[in-house]
């Protein structure tokens, strides 16, 4: 997928017009690109349609119409959009009260260092985690995470074939599985054209 340029975006006078049927799309889009990991962590696999609308809503909210500010956001947020070998995740550890979630990014520290992609037949793919900066320190880890797993060609005609691919994370204080459903597998193997 080739990354966003400004021209891709709408001004603010166009999205306040077409927010509410692109919010709409977008919000449908990632339906079937998000995977529940547990029953605390989500992935929200990201592509270009998911980075646009995250983008176009960063402008909107900021109020951002310069050039250069304009720039800023996509030099942020290009990388999250997949190149065609690979998968791009924003990973969420999720709690929804503050104190349980504070105490668990305590226990779950190096989490993003242990997840990891398997497709039926292959060997497993280590995620690549915050290559923009560190979101874990000696004392916790961050409730929002940016994975990326790199594949190979037999690994992506297999995705793209049909094979079984499953999400694992083998964190000490938190494993869990999860096997994308057909309509999950389809969506990201269009990440692969």
């Amino acid at each position: 997928m080739k990354p966003l340029e400004s021209s891709d975006l709408l001004s603010l006078e166009a999205y306040a017009r077409e927010r509410a049927a692109f919010r709409e799309r977008a919000i449908a889009h990632k339906r079937a690109r998000k995977l529940h990991v547990g029953g605390h962590v989500t992935l929200l696999f990201e592509d270009r349609l998911t980075i646009q609308y995250q983008v176009q809503e960063i402008l909107r909210t900021e109020k951002i119409f310069e050039p250069a500010g304009i720039e800023e956001e996509l030099q942020a947020y290009n990388p999250l959009i997949p190149d065609g070998r690979n998968l791009k995740a924003t990973m969420l550890i999720e709690y929804e009260d503050a104190g349980e979630r504070q105490r668990e990014l305590v226990k779950l520290r190096g989490i993003e260092h242990e997840v990891s992609l398997h497709i039926a037949g292959h060997a497993p793919v280590e995620a690549v985690a915050d290559e923009d900066l560190p979101r874990s320190n000696d004392r916790k880890t961050s409730a929002v995470h940016f994975l990326r797993f790199e594949l190979d060609d037999a690994m992506v005609a297999d995705f793209k074939r049909g094979a079984d691919v499953a999400i694992r994370i083998a964190h000490p204080a938190y494993r869990a599985e999860r096997h994308l459903d057909e309509e999950q597998r389809r969506a990201l193997a269009a990440d692969f054209d």
